[in-house]
């Protein structure tokens, strides 16, 4: 049986075992929305919890409007333009409406790569600037939360008259999902207060995890701190596997989000019955696996659906190779899980994009990890505490002969984008 998983801009194809031996997780078919762009009109004019955006805009001084950065293919192109015509018929041209990215502590997004995420014709249009976590001067005091994580937020944001957050809506390692209150935080956060919100006293809680939202303090964190600065009103969207728009979510923050919760979980959700000796999955092509940093989230998206001391295959372009240059020296540092997890809970200890590195921990306490890319050689890869290899086929031999040839195998095409739900859990 052939089976095609996303990497980079196209697919990788594998064979793999036909028959009961083999289950393919994939995303459920929902439809997609047939006119994107009228129904966001609508919304803006009738959304969930608050009076409609055109009056909401108006006799404001100006207006902040916070997209994702590059790592999430949000729907920018469509939704910018209706934005900004619906802030104008409220009296707010758009030399008074700034576009801020949420970089978070990611690079910023510029040149031909910020026209491809917005559009030329927006560049022409508006003021459009990128978050920079470590400069401390463009960051503001907004409060504590009620764990303790001091919150640092971008002073463009913070002064702007009337806030907007934009979002794609999937799951999230950390934060159950993504959108919502996560463009403030970490979006907009200080490296300060990333620092806290990522540290091992969050992220070790056990409804840290994809899915989860109750109970679970990374969200209540990122939350906390965006209704401390205020958001009037959000945009958030859902896509499926070929990025179609499945459904547009605005208004409130807490209302409009948990309702494109609702449609995520439609099409997210994809049951097993029991967890497999093999996965193979992939980060969901570009942008998401353009690094290796960020294609530990396909690794950590696919634990419920390996069994403890199984192995895990992923697939991964890695294009632009392992990350930040201090993930990039942590990561190719550590030299076994439990040593690197000593120093991560030392009270003194602290890394940027230390998080990353303590996600893949998690996955590497449960299954080994096996990489399959054309980006970075395998020596780098070897030094990361992976194992890689030249293909997929072999990498499935390697491990067929790890588990035997009656193993049962799961794969996980659209990676991270897929929840797998274990059957009676």
């Amino acid at each position: 049986m052939q089976v095609a998983l996303r990497y980079g801009r196209g697919t990788l194809e594998m064979s793999v075992p036909d028959g009961g031996q083999t289950q393919i997780l994939r995303m459920n078919v929902v439809a997609a929305l047939a006119d994107p762009a009228s129904a966001l009109t609508d919304l803006l004019a009738n959304p969930m919890g608050t009076a409609p955006l055109v009056e909401l805009a108006r006799n404001r001084r100006d207006a902040v409007i916070v997209i994702s950065d590059i790592t999430r293919p949000f729907p920018n192109r469509l939704v910018l333009p209706v934005l900004l015509d619906t802030l104008a018929a409220a009296g707010l041209p758009n030399d008074r409406v700034t576009i801020l990215i949420a970089t978070g502590l990611h690079r910023p997004n510029e040149g031909a790569e910020l026209e491809e995420m917005v559009g030329a014709e927006i560049v022409r249009r508006c003021r459009v600037v990128n978050h920079v976590a470590r400069n401390d001067e463009e960051q503001v005091h907004v409060g504590t939360t009620s764990l303790g994580v001091e919150a640092l937020i971008d002073r463009t944001y913070v002064e702007a008259d009337l806030k907007i957050l934009t979002g794609l809506i999937e799951p999230h390692l950390m934060a159950g999902y993504s959108g919502g209150r996560k463009l403030v935080c970490p979006g907009l956060a200080s490296w300060r207060t990333i620092k806290e919100f990522h540290s091992p006293k969050l992220l070790e809680h056990p409804r840290a995890t994809a899915g989860v939202l109750e109970g679970n303090p990374v969200h209540q964190t990122s939350l906390e701190i965006a209704r401390m600065v205020g958001v009037d009103f959000i945009v958030n969207a859902t896509l499926d596997e070929p990025r179609n728009i499945t459904g547009l979510f605005a208004g409130e923050l807490e209302m409009a989000h948990r309702a494109g919760v609702e449609r995520v979980n439609e099409m997210v959700r994809a049951t097993l019955l029991e967890p497999a000796d093999i996965v193979v999955t992939c980060s969901a092509g570009y942008p998401l696996d353009a690094t290796f940093y960020q294609s530990i989230k396909g690794l950590v998206g696919a634990l419920p659906a390996v069994k403890q001391g199984g192995s895990l295959i992923m697939a991964a372009s890695l294009t632009e190779g392992l990350g930040s240059p201090e993930f990039s020296d942590l990561i190719q540092s550590m030299e076994s899980v439990d040593s690197y997890m000593a120093r991560l809970l030392s009270p003194d200890y602290f890394q940027i994009d230390q998080w990353q590195a303590e996600e893949l921990l998690k996955v590497l306490r449960q299954a080994e990890v096996t990489c399959v890319t054309d980006g970075l050689p395998a020596e780098v890869l070897s030094r990361c505490l992976v194992t890689p290899e030249a293909s997929l086929s072999q990498a499935l031999d390697r491990a067929l002969l790890r588990h035997g040839p009656d193993a049962r195998i799961c794969v996980i095409p659209e990676g991270p984008y897929v929840m797998p739900i274990v059957a009676g859990s």
